[in-house]
């Protein structure tokens, strides 16, 4: 009884500091674009500002839209996304879930949020969010692949290595993939973690690949019919989805830290570690999401799909294919 009431605790307390970073990171995007941008840009707090606007408005629903299932959507996808937060390690604090689950439960989860939109979508009748929501579901089947392609090659990469549980993140931040290849993996390794680069903005529909929303042309797209405490949600669910991304590829790509270094033990590692880990998740959030949106424009959804899975499907592969080569060379020699 008292494990299970620290776990509520913990999920609890941590579910509220996921929030809160969330939104943080989605201050920093905005202000550090404005400034790419030669614009002076909103203040770090305007997410905060602008959610607690929408949460003292009303929802408005649609006269044709299905009252159930539109207001349920922004719950779901809040509550999969922080689901999420809740298997994975945070600096050297171990996962709260981490016994319940492994990569493959979190990359069917991180899929939730997105379907959530896409049933929103739907339920509102709006021809616009019909639109966004198909967008949506292509823009899904694209990333898929490289993202399968990165946890295939992470899982074989500790298998081929003795490891046990290979899908276990606990695992994977125990056993740094950087120190279990060679040369060769290390470029199959390299050219993952750019392919990872790539499919978090699309996970966070984020531009070049906000094709379901796509304000200029769908008004809005998917969410284009949600307003007050539903829109709140969703964007609540996309400042925790942010941070999960984040969190996802210091985890996989970037798991250690700084206690050892510096010789701490006790609470006072797992503070110094856990902010290490919400700084690596910052400047990885900075390269892979602020610097590619503000560069480039709006691709098409036809371009998308191409990009995922002709180029990014293609680099998914060739990493995979040079970390089990990696690791053949190592068994023969």
């Amino acid at each position: 009884m008292d494990v299970i009431l620290v776990t509520i605790l913990a999920a609890g307390a941590l579910s509220i500091i996921g929030i809160v970073v969330g939104l943080i990171l989605l201050g920093i995007d905005r202000r550090i674009s404005a400034r790419m941008q030669a614009r002076i840009g909103p203040p770090l707090r305007q997410p905060f500002i602008d959610l607690k606007k929408l949460l003292s408005k009303e929802n408005i629903i649609p006269e044709n839209a299905i009252p159930s299932l539109f207001n349920a959507a922004p719950i779901v996808a809040l509550a999969s996304s922080i689901v999420v937060l809740l298997y994975l390690p945070i600096g050297s604090m171990m996962p709260i879930l981490g016994g319940y689950g492994d990569l493959i439960l979190v990359m069917y989860l991180l899929a939730v949020p997105a379907l959530a939109m896409v049933a929103g979508g739907f339920a509102s009748g709006s021809p616009y969010a019909t639109v966004g929501a198909q967008r949506e579901m292509v823009s899904m089947i694209a990333y898929e692949l490289p993202l399968a392609s990165i946890v295939i090659a992470v899982a074989w990469l500790l298998y081929s290595s003795g490891i046990a549980d290979p899908f276990a993140l606990s695992s994977i931040v125990a056993n740094p993939i950087w120190s279990l290849v060679g040369p060769i993996g290390m470029v199959g390794l390299f050219v993952l973690l750019l392919t990872f680069a790539w499919v978090s903005p699309a996970e966070l529909s984020k531009i070049p690949f906000d094709t379901p929303e796509a304000e200029t042309e769908l008004a809005g797209g998917v969410l284009v019919e949600y307003s007050g405490k539903n829109l709140g949600l969703f964007t609540i669910a996309q400042g925790v989805k942010t941070l999960v991304m984040g969190g996802l590829a210091v985890a996989i790509f970037f798991p250690w830290n700084l206690s050892p270094l510096l010789g701490l033990a006790g609470y006072a590692a797992l503070a110094v570690d856990a902010v290490f880990f919400f700084a690596k998740v910052i400047l990885l959030m900075i390269l892979s999401v602020t610097v590619i949106r503000t560069g480039l424009a709006r691709f098409r959804i036809t371009h998308v799909v191409t990009l995922f899975w002709v180029w990014f499907g293609v680099a998914g592969l060739f990493g995979l294919s040079l970390v089990i080569l990696d690791s053949v060379l190592a068994g023969w020699f």
